[in-house]
């Protein structure tokens, strides 16, 4: 049997440690897979305002937060194609209402949805309205996405609520997506936090 020179045999060693560092580093990503899902894919940005206003207006702060990672994934400069404005994409009649039934009289503008505090407040407050008048986190999400006006129609239709209460199916199929989206983030914030 031919003799290992000391280079063959550090090299051997060498390889023997990649299995075991490879096994070490997926341990470590597995254990903090968690921390990443809360970190990274499921934040709590804006944390000081999401409690403030979940708590002033008996909200759920992980409702909220999972209303703000669908509607602009935490970007406060966020504007849609139809110029839903801010963290919770606010458009222009829904501000204006929430502000009259609000009677906020500090002179805001609608350029002030994009001030995160301002934004969050204004949002929190429409889905407690919202909540308020369905009483159901979906049916209040199918409003806050496609208006009161539609849901309430929606309603009257047998098809599409049995109670007239809540909705058993969303007709259009952008708001059914939208409500999907944000109580799936709803129940990865509840399980995460």
């Amino acid at each position: 049997m031919p003799k290992q020179t000391g280079k063959a045999i550090r090299r051997k060693k060498r390889v023997s440690l990649f299995p075991l560092i490879a096994v070490i580093l997926a341990a470590v990503i597995i254990i903090n897979i968690p921390d990443l899902c809360r970190e990274y894919i499921y934040p709590k940005k804006y944390s000081s305002f999401v409690e403030k206003y979940s708590d002033k207006y008996d909200m759920d702060e992980n409702f909220i937060y999972a209303v703000i990672k669908t509607e602009s994934n935490f970007d406060p400069d966020a504007e849609s194609d139809v110029g839903a404005r801010g963290l919770m994409q606010l458009m222009e009649d829904a501000y204006e209402w929430v502000g009259y039934r609000m009677n906020d009289e500090r002179g805001l503008s609608y350029d002030s949805m994009y001030v995160p505090e301002y934004n969050v407040e204004y949002g929190t407050y429409l889905l407690m309205l919202l909540f308020t008048e369905y009483g159901d986190y979906e049916t209040a999400l199918a409003a806050y996405h496609s208006g009161r006006g539609n849901v309430n129609k929606w309603l009257e239709d047998s098809s599409l609520s049995a109670d007239g209460k809540t909705l058993d199916s969303i007709p259009s199929a952008a708001t059914a997506h939208y409500v999907s989206k944000v109580m799936n983030a709803y129940s990865a914030y509840n399980n995460l936090y």
